[in-house]
């Protein structure tokens, strides 16, 4: 099936199939494991034939060298194989040669790593693979010789050190000059996404938040018997019972009233695993899920309503405004060639001018769900993060929108209330958006309007 029609396609999806229980709410159908398989094969091929060669070219690279053993993959190298590897084979060694004029793609392997790689080891002629791949280098003689060794970035790190001193041993001496650390492309790789990742991304982010709704409300939880814990395994059973899955386990906590002001602390590190949730509570979730090799991380707020409460308290929605403003501050501040700690400092320096209590600590997502690129900022280093928010930000980017704002409740005595929201979008044509919208207003359980606004 051509590349267009599947998108198109799976995006007339969107409109098919309704969430059960919920007639006003659509849910995508999720694709067979055998459709999934080509739409991910069309666009890994995609992805080499069209952006790869520009990315080499931006980078300045002309030979990328891949190296893996079977179950210790690189995770670039994970992110290159077809659909129906899921694992690289024996010693599987991938070469992208960019001659000037078309990239040629060599995979030094006993078989062609499916239709994306052909294979070039003959094993009658070079019994070694170390020496098929040498013959290789020579016969292209590439000005630089990239691998995947990286200080800043782990899935940038991939090479094992023996498959390093391998290479090396075997490398020609008058080439050791040309090897270089592959960072820079293997970063590009991984965080710019495709024109056909960002049609159908805002059709997993959705996924994502129709989960999120059917999962916090008066379906799945009753106030004074549900507890924390029972809402994430509710959330990892739906994803997996929808032929979905989730790169980290869920978390839900609570605020309420009668807490201190650092028990929101819990939600990182020390919450009960049996918290009941009762009424007059707020509710985050931090919760994301993995469809056709993309990944979503979405964080929410959901009041639980008091008998005879139509709506929350005006200062918990005067709370999430301010969290909402801080998202604004933030994407406001994402310009072409600017650093994530550049973008961090003004975003910070800008809500402490409003009068806003904040804390930044975004990240990009895409292949992974933490992933590579600028880090705008993490929860423990609001100073800047040396290495990783030393990166300029660049376009076609996916970005987790993670942060939050703590304000002061009169409701609840003057307690400060932290709305910790996440939400994806992308920046491109110098323009951020949200793939699909983003919490505008506190949701309230029992469920009384759709609140979720673009």
């Amino acid at each position: 099936m051509d590349k267009l029609i599947y998108i198109v396609w799976i995006a007339l999806l969107i409109t098919l199939i309704p969430l059960e229980g919920k007639g006003q709410n659509i849910f995508p159908e999720i694709l067979s494991v055998k459709e999934q398989s080509k739409v991910i094969d069309e666009i890994l091929e995609d992805r080499l034939d069209n952006l790869l060669p520009k990315l080499m070219r931006r980078e300045g690279v002309d030979m990328w060298v891949l190296i893996s053993r079977e179950y210790n993959e690189d995770p670039i190298m994970k992110t290159i194989l077809p659909s129906t590897w899921l694992a690289a084979r024996r010693r599987t060694i991938m070469v992208f040669y960019d001659n000037g004029e078309t990239l040629d793609k060599i995979a030094i392997a006993r078989y062609s790593v499916g239709k994306l790689l052909k294979g070039e080891w003959n094993v009658d002629v070079y019994p070694d693979q170390w020496e098929a791949l040498m013959t290789i280098i020579k016969d292209k003689n590439p000005k630089s010789i990239a691998l995947n060794y990286s200080d800043n970035y782990g899935l940038a790190d991939g090479l094992v050190k023996t498959e390093y001193n391998s290479f090396m041993n075997y490398l020609p001496e008058s080439m050791h000059d040309r090897v270089t650390s592959a960072e820079r492309l293997a970063v590009a790789w991984l965080e710019t996404r495709s024109d056909i990742e960002l049609e159908m991304y805002p059709m997993i982010c959705r996924m994502g938040h129709l989960i999120l709704r059917e999962g916090l409300s008066e379906r799945v939880i009753h106030p004074g018997i549900t507890t924390t814990d029972d809402v994430v395994w509710w959330l990892r059973q739906r994803v997996k019972d929808l032929g979905l899955d989730t790169w980290f386990h869920p978390s839900v906590s609570v605020q309420r009233a009668d807490m201190g002001n650092n028990e929101f602390l819990r939600s990182f590190s020390k919450r009960p695993d049996q918290d009941i949730i009762r009424h007059g509570d707020l509710v985050h979730v931090d919760f994301g899920i993995t469809y056709l090799r993309l990944n979503t991380d979405q964080q929410q707020h959901y009041y639980i309503l008091k008998p005879g409460e139509e709506d929350a308290p005006e200062g918990l929605k005067r709370a999430f405004a301010n969290g909402n403003r801080v998202q604004d501050i933030l994407v406001s501040n994402f310009r072409m060639g600017k650093t994530g700690n550049e973008i961090l400092k003004a975003s910070l320096d800008q809500a402490k001018a409003e009068g806003l209590n904040a804390s930044i600590y975004t990240h990009p997502i895409g292949f992974h769900g933490h992933a590579a690129g600028p880090t705008i900022g993490m929860w423990d280093k609001q100073g800047g993060v040396k290495g990783p928010g030393d990166y300029p930000l660049f376009e076609n980017t996916a970005y987790s929108i993670e942060l939050f704002a703590a304000t002061e409740v009169p409701e609840w005595g003057g307690k400060l209330v932290r709305i910790m929201l996440e939400e994806d979008g992308v920046y491109s044509d110098d323009q951020f958006y949200f793939l699909d919208g983003r919490q505008k207003e506190l949701f309230v359980i029992p469920q009384s309007r759709e609140k979720m606004g673009k």
